[in-house]
């Protein structure tokens, strides 16, 4: 990446499965900017399939890492085991968009979206965060993971581009736009000293895939929004 922290040198035992991310259950709000809001009845069932399957790996040592939003604390929970919360794990401020869905965004600030969709990276909301504002608000938490093993950190969207796009040296412009699929656990495992594989693989948490078959990557279920 374009900054100051793509330029540090990742000192990585080669047999570490270090990180893997999943994100928080479903919002209540599909189509809204982020918010604190609690997870869905969907939401619930993808904790306990993801649980489920976590369980299904025996991870020595697993470590669990949360933001301190409510549904990636009751995405933990699911899982019955210790967690730390992490702040710097929250999702982006949408400032005074928070909570807010597109179109109402459209209506009473029509300029913002065409300035977001300009320059996505650096824009930033009204008296909120750009991806610019968050990569450098995730440096100690990237710091910290270069010194676990195996870790789950259960965080956001937003949150999820930053990390994978510094484990996976992508640059600025390409970080708004990776794919961070819903129900799915991305696990990045270095394939050499200071490398990672060029792409995460992938595994499906989702309540409608059979339990035989979550190991292999089904179709995923789209995003409702």
């Amino acid at each position: 990446m374009d900054n100051s922290w793509g330029q540090s040198h990742l000192n990585l035992w080669g047999h570490r499965d270090v990180p893997s991310w999943t994100p928080g259950g479903v919002n209540l709000l599909w189509g809204h900017t982020w918010g604190d809001t609690g997870m869905s009845p969907h939401g619930y069932q993808y904790a306990q399939a993801l649980a489920q399957y976590i369980r299904s790996q025996n991870i020595r040592e697993l470590k669990v890492w949360t933001s301190h939003m409510k549904r990636t604390i009751q995405t933990a929970e699911a899982l019955g085991v210790p967690y730390e919360q992490w702040k710097a794990l929250n999702e982006i401020d949408a400032g005074v968009c928070e909570e807010m869905t597109y179109e109402e965004i459209q209506e009473r600030y029509p300029k913002e979206l065409a300035l977001r969709d300009q320059d996505k990276y650096r824009y930033r909301y009204p008296k909120g965060e750009s991806y610019e504002d968050l990569v450098q608000r995730l440096e100690p938490v990237i710091m910290e993971l270069e010194r676990q093993e195996n870790v789950l950190v259960v965080c956001h969207q937003a949150v999820m581009r930053c990390l994978l796009a510094y484990f996976l040296d992508k640059s600025a412009d390409e970080l708004p736009y990776l794919k961070c699929p819903l129900h799915t656990v991305l696990k990045l495992t270095p394939v050499a000293y200071g490398e990672w594989g060029g792409v995460p693989s992938e595994r499906e948490c989702s309540p409608r895939v059979p339990p035989q078959k979550r190991e292999d990557c089904s179709p995923r279920v789209p995003p409702q929004n």
